[in-house]
């Protein structure tokens, strides 16, 4: 089930927005000081943050910030300070939405339903890298080009996801070595290359133009690719 913590010191307020929230399936964790808010967020684990910023003992922006600063769950913020500059304040802070006081309950689980299907998609977005018609579900660990399905030995696809997690940027072969076969490997760093030609081998329809796994002489590989 969805959970939301509401940080709202205004108990009539908070107890509106927990029944109409409610009403439509989510879990509501209840708040009412900014001092509790970090210690209730890391408790629950929300899927997001309905958050005042006039609140008792810690402000809306100081929470902003601290949740920020460990996680990149939605947070919409909630206040009756209707100034833009506010509202862009909250923005460059990382907040995912903005709704000023008074407001209607409908439309502030509108609100929530919006940012927590934006965060779904940028969520499965992360998971699954498109570089052209090269595609790569990190999760699944399924390599489709063109369409059709790659077939990798466990190691080489390791290589692949690790190098698709970070395109364009290079890495030597101790730090592919660390990073997919462990320090406990005490075998030839050949491997690497080895793992890089099959890869190569692997993807030898991929068009030069949207990528390529490139190596840099003297420091070592990247998955180069054509950005956005």
């Amino acid at each position: 089930m969805t959970k939301i913590l509401v940080v709202e010191d205004e108990f009539a307020i908070s107890q509106v927005l927990k029944a109409y929230l409610q009403k439509v399936g989510y879990e509501v964790v209840q708040c009412f000081t900014g001092g509790q808010a970090i210690e209730l967020f890391t408790e629950h684990q929300p899927d997001l943050v309905l958050l005042d910023i006039m609140l008792p003992e810690k402000n809306g922006w100081t929470i902003l910030r601290e949740i920020r600063n460990e996680s990149a769950c939605p947070v919409i913020m909630l206040t009756a300070l209707g100034d833009v500059n506010y509202r862009l304040e909250g923005f460059d802070q990382g907040a995912d939405d903005y709704i000023p006081k008074p407001f209607i309950a409908d439309e502030v689980v509108a609100r929530v339903k919006a940012v927590l299907r934006r965060a779904e998609n940028n969520h499965e977005t992360t998971l699954k890298k498109r570089f052209g018609q090269l595609e790569i579900d990190m999760q699944a660990h399924q390599v489709l080009l063109n369409g059709q399905e790659i077939v990798l030995t466990p190691r080489d696809l390791s290589v692949l996801l690790f190098l698709a997690e970070h395109p364009n940027q290079t890495f030597t072969r101790d730090q592919l070595i660390e990073q997919v076969w462990g320090w406990e490997y005490e075998g030839s760093d050949r491997a690497v290359d080895l793992a890089v030609k099959r890869l190569r081998k692997a993807l030898i329809d991929w068009d030069e133009a949207e990528g390529e796994i490139k190596t840099l002489r003297g420091l070592g590989y990247q998955l180069s690719v054509q950005k956005k």
